[in-house]
């Protein structure tokens, strides 16, 4: 990098040549005669010429983009507008599969404008050693994860699955797993800079148990003994470390990938596979990370955010992508993806979303159901929320859905029918408000039964407002790449881990 201007070019001849030249153009008629004199004047001239025709045909480079760095560096209001035109300029606006690494690149000179969080004292995790068969010894049987489908691809890159370039660049876009979440968080924690390896300076303390992988696995082991061994030994192994003793297990937490539901085994219920874990005593003295809490008996539960297909590993690319959704065109007023249920209660307005969408022409319907479906594939879903205003947000098998982190990615305005799918659920990463980001629609009222002109009612400016609220809230809502260093911008784990100590230290 140079620190000034390129020099002018030097004239084809030294301070003492110029002196020869004069003396010589002065005394023509007195030594012109003389041939050695005449011979030397010819050569003379000859190389000037020579010398000013190199410099017509080769002038010498300028470097016009090292000077703009160099006044980006010195001016920093003119580098604040070079930063606004860049971001705001998006090719392709509808396209999902664009990447944003021309558009990061083009801004690395600027500053993040995000708040970036910091350790404070407050915030010190100690990370568990857990031996291998509460986390990473499962993955050497991911193919019997889950009753339903191969594991082995989804617990991929530390948890984010296979990358997914139709979607953007690789290295941020993936095929995540939405019950994948305790992998990522365990990977971002590792390599978080709140980490201590020193548990005497700890204020909190992290389990890295991979509990969801291993329930999904068991859900049809007959023998109750056995689906809960794991969970006993983990509480067995927790219990007897030193630090469990220093508060009884109030600064030590735990992180799950899947719903309360599949850990709170009802005694006198039906068994849906579900295992015993947060019913342990131990283990309701620790906080407890979940992507659904149960509403009316966490007490010790916070939810967590499903994980998204999006994992950026630097703040310019959260910039950009934020700047894409705020220009895409949405064509459609709303639009739902789903599958109808049957047998459950919720399967009423999930029934009542299908057939209003289906008759709807300001709807788009993108309809689930068994084998091959596009419900199952990350672009198509990203491409019907982000051409449309408004996303109808369902109860499914239980309350919560990956779908309403998918909407927020993609700026599409989530619709809620009931309180328990994001209201009671996020509120360390949602605010309180929930009329500033969404639409709530009770699924027993007259305007559930008209949705579509429900939704017609809401002012443009509203709207806009709601979407702007939403981009704000892609960031925290989102788990950066485990391998990230210097990220720029808080992101769920941050969110989490900041929640945790202040939560925490109000206990202890």
């Amino acid at each position: 990098m140079f620190s000034r201007r390129q020099s002018p070019p030097s004239p084809p001849w030294t301070d003492d040549e110029k002196e020869k030249h004069s003396y010589y153009s002065n005394n023509k008629d007195t030594h012109f005669n003389n041939p050695h004199l005449r011979f030397g004047a010819l050569v003379f001239v000859f190389l000037s010429l020579w010398l000013l025709l190199l410099l017509i045909w080769f002038p010498p480079k300028t470097t016009p983009i090292v000077e703009l760095d160099v006044d980006l560096v010195q001016k920093p209001q003119q580098q604040q507008n070079v930063h606004h035109h860049l971001i705001h300029k998006t090719q392709n606006p509808n396209r999902i599969n664009t990447s944003t690494t021309a558009i990061a690149a083009a801004i690395t000179t600027t500053k993040s404008p995000f708040t970036v969080p910091t350790c404070y004292p407050s915030v010190s995790v100690y990370v568990y050693p857990l031996p291998a068969k509460f986390n990473l010894g499962l993955l050497d049987n991911c193919h019997i994860l889950n009753v339903y489908t191969n594991m082995c691809p989804h617990v991929a890159n530390r948890g984010l699955g296979q990358p997914h370039p139709q979607l953007g660049s690789a290295a941020s876009w993936f095929a995540t797993h939405q019950f994948i979440a305790e992998m990522i968080f365990h990977a971002r924690v590792e390599n978080h800079p709140c980490r201590t390896l020193d548990p005497s300076r700890a204020t909190l303390f992290y389990v890295p148990f991979y509990g969801g992988l291993h329930a999904s696995g068991n859900f049809k082991e007959a023998n109750l003994t056995a689906r809960d061994e794991l969970a006993v030994d983990l509480v067995d192994y927790v219990q007897s470390q030193p630090w469990w003793k220093r508060h009884n297990g109030r600064d030590h937490f735990i992180a799950l990938g899947r719903t309360a539901w599949d850990f709170m085994r009802a005694a006198d219920g039906p068994d849906f596979g579900a295992n015993s874990l947060l019913n342990l005593p131990a283990v309701k003295n620790m906080s407890v990370l979940t992507v659904e809490r149960h509403p009316w008996q966490g007490s010790n539960q916070q939810g967590l955010p499903y994980p998204s297909y999006f994992h950026p590993s630097t703040w310019q690319e959260m910039v950009a992508w934020q700047n894409k959704v705020r220009e895409m065109e949405r064509p459609h007023l709303f639009s739902f993806i789903g599958g109808p249920r049957k047998g459950l209660e919720k399967a009423a307005i999930r029934n009542e979303f299908i057939r209003q969408c289906g008759e709807s022409t300001r709807c788009m319907l993108l309809k689930c159901g068994s084998g091959a479906s596009k419900c199952h594939e990350p672009s198509e879903v990203l491409k019907v929320m982000s051409e449309s205003q408004f996303c109808l947000q369902a109860p499914g098998d239980s309350f919560t859905r990956r779908s309403t982190f998918d909407s927020v990615l993609a700026g599409c305005i989530p619709v809620f029918s009931s309180p328990h799918t994001a209201y009671t659920q996020y509120k360390w990463f949602l605010p309180g408000d929930g009329s500033t980001y969404s639409v709530y629609i009770d699924e027993k009222s007259d305007a559930s039964k008209r949705i579509e002109w429900e939704l017609l009612k809401i002012p443009s400016e509203k709207v806009t407002a709601m979407r702007e609220k939403l981009i704000e809230l892609i960031p925290s809502l989102t788990y950066a790449h485990p391998n990230a260093t210097n990220l720029g911008f808080g992101d769920a784990v941050d969110v989490a881990l900041a929640s945790l100590a202040k939560h925490i230290h109000t206990m202890i």
